[in-house]
C-alpha cells in the first residue's frame, strides 16, 4: 500500500498576518501622524515668536517694506528706546516685585496647606479641600467689584503689597490642589522616622518633606509664574497708579503710544522684552516641570 504525500504550499499572501506585525504597522502610522501634528503645532507656535524677535531689530521702514526679510542690520536702539523712553524698566521692576513676592508667598502657604490636607485626617479635611477646588472654578471676573471694595477698604489699593496679596489668593486654589496630590505620593516612612527621633511637625515639614517635594514645587511654581507674569485683569482693576503699573499694563500703554507715534520697532522690542523671562524660565526648568508632573505616576 503506497501513501502519496501531498505538499501543500501556502503562499505568504494567503497566510494571516501575525498580530504583533499588524500592531507594529498601525503603531508606525500613528507615530507618523502624531509627529506630523506636533511639527505643525511647533511651526505655528515658533514662527510668530521668531518673527517678533526678528522684527524687533528692524527699523519701521523695513517692517512694512519687507516684513519677512531678515534685518539689514541689528537696530539695538529699538530696545534702548523701549527700555528708557517707554518706561519698560519701571514696569519690569514693578512686575518682578509683585510676581516674586506673590510666588514666594503662594508656594509657602500653598505647600503648608497641601501638606496638612494630604497627611492629616481631621474633621472638615475634605470640606476644606473641596473649597480650594471650588476656588479653581470660580470666575475671577465675578469677584472684581467686591474685591475692589475690599482692597480699597483695607487701604491696599494701588500698592505693590496689596497686589501681592491678591495674587497669592488668586493662585492658592490651584497650588493646594496640585501639591496635595503630590504630597500623597511621598513616602510616609521618612516622616515617621523623623517623629521617632523627636523632630517636631514644623521641622519635619521644612527640613524633610519640603525638600522631597522639590519637583512638585518647581512645577507649580512655573505655572504660577506664567499666570502671574501674564496677569492683566487684576492689576488693571486694582492698580491704577501709572507709577506702579506692571508689565502687562505697560505693554498696553506702549502699544497705544507707539501706535500713534508710528514707532512699531520700539513696540516689538518691548513685546520681546516681556516674552524673554517667560521663555527663559521654561527653558531652564523644563526638565523639572516634566519630573514634577510625572512623579505621582511613577511612584
Amino acid at each position: 500500500m503506497t501513501t502519496t504525500e501531498t505538499d501543500v504550499t501556502v503562499t505568504q499572501a494567503e497566510s494571516p498576518e501575525p498580530a504583533p506585525a499588524r500592531r507594529k504597522r498601525e503603531g508606525g502610522v500613528l507615530n507618523v501622524f502624531s509627529h506630523g501634528v506636533l511639527i505643525i503645532w511647533a511651526v505655528m507656535v515658533v514662527t510668530p515668536l521668531l518673527w517678533a524677535v526678528m522684527t524687533s531689530f528692524k527699523d519701521d521702514k523695513s517692517i512694512f517694506g519687507s516684513p519677512w526679510a531678515l534685518p539689514d542690520k541689528l537696530h539695538f536702539d529699538n530696545w534702548s528706546r523701549a527700555w528708557t523712553q517707554a518706561n519698560m524698566s519701571d514696569y519690569f521692576l514693578n512686575t518682578i516685585l509683585v510676581v516674586g513676592g506673590s510666588l514666594i508667598g503662594t508656594l509657602v502657604l500653598g505647600s503648608m496647606a497641601a501638606y496638612v490636607l494630604a497627611r492629616f485626617d481631621f474633621p472638615g479635611n475634605r470640606f476644606i479641600y473641596y473649597l480650594f477646588i471650588g476656588g479653581m472654578s470660580f470666575p475671577i471676573m465675578l469677584a472684581l467689584v467686591p474685591l475692589f471694595y475690599v482692597v480699597n477698604n483695607m487701604g491696599l489699593l494701588n500698592t505693590i503689597h496689596g497686589l501681592i496679596l491678591v495674587y497669592i489668593a488668586y493662585s492658592l486654589p490651584f497650588t493646594v490642589f496640585f501639591l496635595t496630590a503630590f504630597f500623597r505620593t511621598l513616602p510616609t516612612s521618612v516622616a515617621e522616622a523623623a517623629f521617632v527621633d523627636g523632630a517636631s511637625h514644623t521641622r519635619t515639614f521644612f527640613q524633610i518633606m519640603l525638600p522631597m517635594a522639590k519637583p512638585g514645587l518647581i512645577s507649580v511654581g512655573i505655572f504660577n509664574f506664567l499666570g502671574q507674569w501674564n496677569q492683566y485683569m487684576l492689576p488693571t482693576v486694582l492698580n491704577t497708579d501709572p507709577d506702579k503699573h506692571v508689565l502687562t499694563q505697560g505693554l498696553v500703554q506702549l502699544a497705544v503710544s507707539q501706535g500713534y507715534k508710528g514707532d512699531w520697532s520700539g513696540l516689538f522690542a518691548g513685546l520681546v522684552m516681556a516674552m524673554l523671562p517667560v521663555l527663559a524660565a521654561y527653558i531652564i526648568f523644563q526638565r523639572q516641570v516634566v519630573a514634577g508632573l510625572t512623579a505621582g505616576a511613577l511612584k
